[in-house]
């Protein structure tokens, strides 16, 4: 059974808490006990316990369930880290961007150093690349990583709103807003289509091909009004095995234009007429990051990306085939 540390009686003074302090709850949380905490901060497993202690005391909650298997977040600890990822990054920033101020060749300011940025497959596949390039040639100081996450629960805003990352490339939309305590903007609009494989004489006959993390509750509505489309009787992973299974001849796909992006050779797309879904892809981060260059610099070559008619932005197969 767990034990807990009973709830702190002193005065909360979590405003003292330090930049160690906060790295080692991090440690903590991700190495998921007070062992391996205190390989990874130097320390030892007594001198990262005590800390976790007097942090608890600062704070006025139980940040950690201990028990024989190590130490677990509990809710207060969850988001007590998410802050504490966050803070630390932002330590980070003002060091960054203090040292930059004024460095660039014309007198402006610059930085260099990381930018964390989660998105989606296809996201990552076909939309960052083009923004990443421009970036670095702005920005030769930024070192961008991208991280690949599943857009399914929490999905990339999640990322960001727990601190690992800086910048979400996220679906924004009525089923999936921007969660409180973060902002963001719709970049895009992409439009789904019929994939199917080519030169098929009835694709619509076919079996539906699908993934987990393929639409919004809005464009599930869509589906539902559609009686020629069947349930899914094959599910994929991810888009990319969507689109192999379709390429053999094995069924059918509705997806949207960012994974049909490059599709194979073997396969077809057919635009599904005025009335078909579309999905909103933009971008979150959080209110303090909004304003640092790198998170700017990353967005503006974002929006570079987008038509001034507001259309889709990449070479896609949208008229009928490919």
């Amino acid at each position: 059974m767990p034990v807990t540390t009973p709830p702190p009686t002193s005065t909360p003074a979590a405003a003292d808490l330090s930049p160690q302090e906060l790295r080692t709850l991090v440690a903590v949380a991700v190495e998921g006990g007070f062992s391996a905490a205190a390989g990874t901060l130097g320390m030892t497993q007594s001198a990262v316990s005590h800390a976790v202690r007097g942090i608890e005391r600062k704070v006025g909650a139980v940040l950690f369930e201990r028990g024989r298997y190590g130490a677990r977040p509990t809710a207060a600890g969850t988001r007590a880290v998410a802050h504490a990822r966050r803070v630390l990054r932002m330590l980070d920033t003002l060091a960054a961007e203090a040292r930059g101020a004024g460095a660039g060749a014309d007198g402006g300011d610059t930085v260099a150093g990381p930018l964390r940025i989660a998105a989606f497959r296809s996201a990552a596949l076909h939309l960052l690349p083009r923004a990443l390039e421009g970036l670095a040639a702005r920005h030769p100081g930024i070192e961008p990583t991208v991280r690949v996450v599943r857009e399914v629960g929490p999905g990339t805003a999640g990322e960001v709103a727990e601190g690992r990352a800086d910048v979400g490339i996220a679906t924004i939309g009525t089923g999936s807003p921007v969660p409180p305590g973060l902002i963001g903007d719709v970049l895009l609009e992409e439009p789904y289509a019929l994939v199917h494989p080519a030169g098929h004489p009835d694709p619509r006959s076919l079996p539906l091909v699908d993934w987990t993390e393929n639409c919004s509750s809005y464009t599930r509505t869509w589906w539902a009004e559609q009686d020629w489309i069947p349930y899914a009787t094959v599910q994929a992973e991810d888009d990319g095995a969507v689109l192999s299974i379709v390429g053999s001849g094995l069924g059918m796909a509705i997806m949207p234009a960012l994974s049909l992006t490059r599709a194979p050779l073997t396969t077809e797309t057919t635009d599904l007429g005025p009335g078909r879904p579309t999905r909103s892809v933009g971008y979150v981060t959080t209110p303090e990051l909004a304003t640092t260059i790198a998170v700017r610099a990353l967005i503006r070559e974002l929006r570079a990306l987008r038509p001034l008619d507001g259309g889709w932005p990449l070479n896609g197969p949208w008229s009928t085939g490919r």
